[in-house]
């Protein structure tokens, strides 16, 4: 503020304001900074003896004017965050397709961007955290119509060799699959699909009977789908390809963790066996917000590749689909998100990204299809819509992403990571085909 004057005609409530800017600075520095200041104080004190009533007085009577003016200066800012919030909503949260292009393109080009840095992208090209971005890359370059998506991502997968990862039961390490097959249906290169048939046709030919109680420290409990996020990341990959036979293997695991995991009395699945029995601090059980995401995000997936005359398989995935639609509905937070324990929020009342990115494409798809009805379950993905967007940074970071976990955690907004993006773009897909209604 050196060298700066005043504007003429500037009201004395701003003049005060300037006039304690240093104070202001150095009131926060002690907050954040306490230590180095008390070393400073002691030392004055130690040196100075006779002072020290003095000394004290002058800060007390300074951190009491600080106060005064803080509390005059706090009614401010919530004043221009109402004002910014009102604008964003009105240019980048509307329900018209061409602000959900804007700020779709924004998240993926800002990934893109973010990719080569990425931690689990440079460790883990092949895993499930890039897995989850690639399929809501996919479905951001076909909405778009732009080809660099398509080329982004063909470049990697070129790279990789079209390889699914290495764990050769893991459901995760298919996750990667559900887009080479939805390029291979695009572009009908036999190369994009044989090491995903090939890997398919092992695990068929030989099952595991590993126990479905999940355990770190057996490996064969994590050879069948024993945790919920299974449940998005494997399925489609034996739906999509149409073969009879890889949709029975599918059904048959599928309804092995339904019958482990789901709590019929909730219509919420446990994360894993571990967590049967748990509770929350307000006494509820516990249902992970992301966990449950997965699950509808990959209900959704299941009913978009099961063929729409198919009686043997359709009616339970579509049965479930709904039911856990409705109880999702009814656990949406006043913020419009869906936070990380979905029982109790108030334990972790921050946004929550990942979770309801997933839960509002799971609803938005279903009403497209019209197995939701809109006038039920529009507004609730409205909301969640806006909610999301709000997550959205300037430069296209998507914030308020819990990391990689198993249950609920405290989340902050400059939390990302690769699965919240795809869980983004993948509801971006649903929502445009919703907008204007």
């Amino acid at each position: 503020m050196k060298g700066e004057v005043p504007a003429k005609g500037t009201s004395p409530f701003f003049l005060i304001i300037i006039k304690f800017g240093t104070f202001f600075t150095h009131f926060e520095m002690i907050l954040l900074y306490p230590e180095p200041y008390l070393s400073y104080f002691w030392c004055r004190i130690k040196r100075n003896r006779t002072n020290i009533m003095k000394t004290t007085i002058k800060y007390i009577c300074t951190g009491l004017s600080l106060c005064a003016c803080t509390c005059l200066v706090n009614n401010l800012p919530a004043q221009a965050e109402t004002t910014n919030t009102a604008a964003v909503s009105a240019t980048e949260t509307g329900w018209d397709r061409q602000s959900i292009m804007e700020v779709a393109r924004r998240v993926a080009d800002w990934q893109i961007k973010d990719y080569p840095e990425n931690k689990y992208a440079k460790s883990e090209p092949r895993g499930w955290i890039a897995g989850a971005l690639y399929m809501g890359m996919f479905d951001w370059a076909e909405l778009s119509g732009d080809n660099t998506y398509y080329d982004w991502l063909r470049k990697i997968f070129n790279r990789q060799s079209w390889q699914v990862a290495n764990r050769m039961y893991h459901a995760d390490d298919v996750c990667i699959a559900q887009t080479y097959i939805d390029f291979y249906n695009k572009e009908k290169n036999e190369n994009m699909l044989k090491p995903t048939i090939a890997r398919a046709d092992w695990v068929l030919n030989n099952p595991s009977n590993g126990s479905m109680d999940l355990d770190y420290s057996k490996g064969s409990t994590i050879e069948r789908w024993t945790w919920c996020d299974a449940l998005f990341m494997a399925p489609g990959v034996y739906t999509l390809t149409g073969n009879r036979k890889y949709m029975h293997f599918a059904d048959s695991e599928f309804r092995a963790t339904y019958n482990h995991l789901y709590d019929k009395d909730e219509d919420l699945f446990y994360r894993d066996s571990r967590y049967i029995g748990q509770k929350e601090a307000n006494g509820k059980k516990v249902f992970w917000g992301r966990g449950n995401g997965w699950v509808i995000g990959g209900l959704a997936e299941i009913l978009k590749t099961l063929p729409a005359e198919d009686t043997e398989f359709r009616p339970f995935y579509l049965e479930l689909y709904k039911e856990m639609s409705e109880r999702l509905a009814g656990l949406q937070g006043k913020d419009g998100y869906w936070h990380a324990s979905l029982l109790d929020p108030a334990s972790y009342p921050s946004p929550e990204t990942s979770a309801t990115g997933f839960i509002v494409y799971g609803l938005a798809y279903g009403i497209n299809q019209g197995y939701l009805p809109a006038d039920k379950y529009l507004p609730v993905v409205k909301k969640g819509w806006e909610a999301l967007t709000r997550a959205v940074e300037a430069n296209g970071k998507l914030g308020w992403v819990q990391p990689v976990g198993a249950d609920p955690k405290k989340v902050t907004r400059d939390m990302t990571e690769l699965y919240g993006t795809g869980a983004f773009l993948m509801a971006a897909s649903e929502i445009y085909k919703l907008a204007d209604k």
